[in-house]
């Protein structure tokens, strides 16, 4: 499908906007088309737009004129004019399809951000029609962006100028799901690295405990993810384990979190291990619980596997656990969906996260083609999980959006009151500084009295983060040198 955009600079707004109709199609952004073509052609003209989608034996044109004294919350003209383009766009493709996506004109990551700013400018009311009628989004998905901007405002002012998160990365797996585009290795490719990189690890964590206990920072959450953290040994998890007690003060934090997601990946050693390592919350991820499904993607788990982990954690003693769930997974019908949620809610999880499927680049669902549900289909499934979820006690606390979901959709945790997930919240709305550890994890250094966010990558593959060590450990540097220009050293 060619893109033609003319006279104006909202390419990547249109492009991603298309892409919310057909995830699956190639889109080309291009100058000249050919009418025989599918096309989608915008164009601006002064105060005029011009939007013409030409595709599936429809050709629809219309053409518009705006006066700018309807902009609204003090817009600027590009974004006036961007904002009208869309919703014509958005209203064409709608005809074109049959499709209403819920989420409207809005392809931000962070609908919730925007809510909880406008509401701080302009008041609920306010907030909420301009969600409606000027951003086009439903509202069963306006209730839930005001759900998530109240809790996390709850959350957020918890956080105070010298609290800080640490994140742990172990880009290990058992296999590769046909979803995934992370920065992980399946085992049997990479198990021969995992010694050194733990060792590397150990040295890296306890360096950047002196950093943060010479800048008196406070500690308020550590999540230790991935990858998958149980894709160590028993052995090699205990010694990460010891060396974050050993290092950080855990007795007063608010959380502290080790995904165990995969059920192939856990057994009572390993569950032994968590018991012992002062974690408060684990994540274990069925994603399904039908077994034609989780062979399509790639896992190496059954559904048995998940209800003997989730046993096994609760005979340990493990009483704040959080199941992924993925809304939109090949070959999973709307029935199928249904029962995985009815079933995850049947171990009475204390949280549990309805990811989207996102259609990421480099997943071997892209690269090989492979036939997905809709939008429409994945929607379903979201307003089902919300309604029933809610029905049984889970309230939304966290949300966020991936590039290429189906249908624009969204991420959501859900907990039981007091049960949210702090870190994710910390990190997704960059209230305090995230020192991160290990391959392809990012360090967040939040300003005092600022929201300045300066970041500090590591190298992304565990090869690369061995090698390059020392370079690692020098850009550390920069996180004194950031702080020093805030005087807080």
């Amino acid at each position: 499908m060619y893109l033609i955009n003319r006279n104006h600079k909202f390419h990547y707004e249109m492009e991603n906007l298309l892409r919310v109709f057909f995830p699956d199609e190639k889109i080309i952004v291009c100058e000249e088309y050919d009418e025989n073509d599918k096309y989608c052609l915008t164009e601006l003209d002064g105060n005029n737009i011009t939007v013409e989608v030409s595709l599936q034996n429809k050709n629809i044109k219309k053409q518009e004129s705006f006066s700018l004294s309807d902009k609204v919350h003090s817009e600027s003209n590009e974004s006036f004019f961007e904002r009208k383009m869309a919703i014509m766009l958005f209203d064409i493709l709608g005809d074109v399809t049959g499709y209403t996506p819920p989420w409207g004109i809005l392809t931000g990551v962070r609908p919730a951000k925007l809510m909880s700013n406008l509401l701080l400018k302009h008041g609920k009311e306010d907030t909420l029609e301009y969600f409606s009628k000027e951003l086009k989004v439903t509202d069963e998905k306006i209730r839930l962006a005001l759900s998530v901007a109240e809790k996390e405002k709850q959350i957020i002012e918890n956080s105070t100028e010298d609290s800080y998160s640490l994140y742990i990365s172990i880009p290990f797996c058992p296999s590769r799901c046909s979803y995934c585009s992370f920065i992980s290795h399946s085992n049997d490719k990479a198990k021969k690295l995992i010694p050194e990189y733990t060792r590397k690890l150990c040295e890296e964590i306890k360096v950047t405990s002196e950093i943060a206990k010479n800048l008196k920072l406070k500690l308020r959450s550590i999540y230790i993810g991935g990858g998958t953290p149980t894709a160590l040994d028993a052995l090699s998890l205990k010694m990460l384990c010891d060396t974050v007690k050993e290092n950080f003060d855990i007795s007063n934090i608010e959380e502290y979190t080790i995904e165990a997601g995969r059920p192939d990946s856990l057994d009572d050693d390993k569950f032994d291990v968590l018991r012992n390592s002062g974690c408060t919350r684990i994540s274990i991820n069925p994603q399904s619980f039908n077994d034609e499904v989780l062979k399509t993607i790639g896992r190496n788990h059954n559904s048995e596997m998940t209800v003997n982990a989730m046993n096994s954690a609760r005979n340990f003693g493990f009483d704040n656990i959080n199941m992924d769930l993925i809304a939109g997974l090949p070959t999973e019908s709307f029935e199928s969906f249904s029962n995985t949620l009815h079933k995850a809610i049947s171990f009475n999880p204390e949280n549990i996260t309805v990811h989207t499927l996102a259609l990421k680049r480099s997943s071997t669902i892209v690269t090989q083609n492979q036939q997905t549900n809709s939008g429409k289909v994945a929607c379903q499934m979201l307003s089902f999980a919300q309604k029933t979820l809610l029905e049984n006690g889970y309230k939304p606390y966290y949300m966020y959006r991936q590039s290429r979901c189906l249908g624009n959709l969204e991420n959501v945790g859900w907990a039981k009151e007091g049960y949210e997930c702090l870190y994710n919240i910390y990190m997704m709305e960059e209230c305090h500084t995230v020192l991160a550890v290990g391959a392809g994890a990012v360090t967040k250094l939040k300003a005092p009295l600022s929201s300045e966010i300066e970041r500090i990558f590591n190298y992304k593959y565990p090869y690369e983060y061995i090698s390059g060590f020392d370079e690692i450990i020098n850009r550390k540097k920069q996180i004194d040198e950031f702080y020093e220009k805030y005087g807080v050293i």
